[in-house]
């Protein structure tokens, strides 16, 4: 039997202390207890990541990684494989809804290629770290080796890395890439042992014919690539996956290791935020879901990884924009429990009866 593959990583447990110093200031603020109610609980859970009630938030970064997949040549989606990237090119030049979301929440996008099948011009905006041009198709066998999705992995972690340098308070994940909803459907079955039936979604918009042929690619996926799903979640990602659902899982692996908070996108994020899990269970307590996709499976995928989306909107762009957006409520939730007075600051009496913040280690989810 190959060996299985281990991801060198160390993951620092939640600050306790802090969680409880949160609650504590939570139960002094002017309003009735409970009353903001997630986002109560986010300032909680980000003082546990940060380790303090004052985390800064200002420095965003969302990592928008692109790459192509073979299965594309499926018909399971509704655009050709080159538009990933002209996708690239466009977010490049500031013109995606993730370039206008981003500037409007004072947030930066940082585009990498990991696996974009195309040559592309070389930008001083563009992080180059192309593993292969693109996938082979996930119905004929793996997707790529195991040693690639360790690349990729590698490459997720150096952004993170680089991006620290350069100030990173807040990391959020974002995807481009033709077809990667197939691949994350069939990364989330293989992981859950969920049917493919309530994971696989239109993605971009396929009709029925087109959902039939995703569906089945989905199963023949998870048919040939059996023996390596097996094995574990890295040799999942390399059978069944993408190259850049392989670097997202790097860059919440590093950033939680950085104790960084990570706010995860949609349905893509979320196959690589379970395979991240799998890898290295302490990362979910690093995880805030910033919404819930339209996407058919991505429900099931937030309650898999117990996280309450704090968004719910209809999205299923990818991009980072559902991340994005979220980030505003996200740093509200901080300046609320720093910036409200407390019962004895504002001469208000208190009341000692009804709900209670929750305790530490408490995310809002369904654990």
């Amino acid at each position: 039997m190959a060996q299985v593959r281990k991801l060198e990583v160390s993951i620092p447990p939640l600050d306790q202390e802090a969680m409880r110093q949160a609650v504590a200031r939570q139960a002094e603020l002017t309003k009735p207890a409970g009353s903001l109610g997630v986002l109560e609980e986010l300032s909680i859970r980000l003082a546990g990541m940060t380790g303090r009630l004052d985390p800064p938030l200002k420095d965003a970064v969302v990592f928008t990684l692109a790459a192509d997949h073979g299965v594309a040549s499926e018909g399971v989606s509704a655009y050709p494989r080159e538009v990933t990237a002209q996708m690239v090119l466009n977010f490049l030049r500031g013109g995606a809804a993730i370039n206008v979301l981003a500037r409007h929440a004072h947030a930066r996008v940082v585009v990498a290629d990991i696996g974009v099948d195309a040559d592309l011009p070389a930008h001083p905006n563009l992080s180059a770290l192309k593993v292969k041009r693109g996938t082979a198709s996930i119905t004929q066998g793996v997707a790529m080796t195991v040693e690639q999705a360790m690349q990729a992995i590698d490459a997720g972690r150096s952004l993170v890395r680089e991006a620290l340098a350069a100030g990173l308070d807040i990391a959020l994940t974002g995807d481009m890439g033709i077809g990667n909803t197939t691949a994350s459907a069939s990364v989330i079955c293989a992981l859950t042992a969920l049917d493919p039936v309530a994971v696989v979604g239109r993605g971009t918009g396929i009709d029925d014919a087109g959902l039939a042929r995703k569906l089945n690619a989905v199963r023949r996926a998870l048919k040939v690539n059996a023996a390596s799903i097996a094995q574990g979640p890295i040799e999942t990602l390399a059978a069944v996956g993408g190259l850049e659902i392989a670097g997202l899982v790097g860059v919440i692996v590093e950033a939680a290791q950085q104790r960084k908070p990570v706010l995860i996108d949609g349905f893509v994020s979320g196959a690589s935020a379970l395979a991240a899990t799998a890898i290295a269970p302490r990362v979910n307590g690093y995880m805030i879901a910033s919404h819930r996709s339209q996407e058919l499976g991505h429900a099931a995928v937030l309650h898999q990884l117990g996280l309450r989306p704090l968004l719910d909107l209809d999205l299923r762009l990818g991009e980072g924009t559902g991340a994005v957006l979220a980030l505003p409520v996200v740093r509200a939730a901080v300046h609320l429990i720093n910036e409200m007075a407390t019962f004895d600051d504002a001469g208000v009496s208190g009341h000692d009866n009804g709900p209670h913040p929750p305790e530490p280690g408490h995310n809002g989810g369904h654990n």
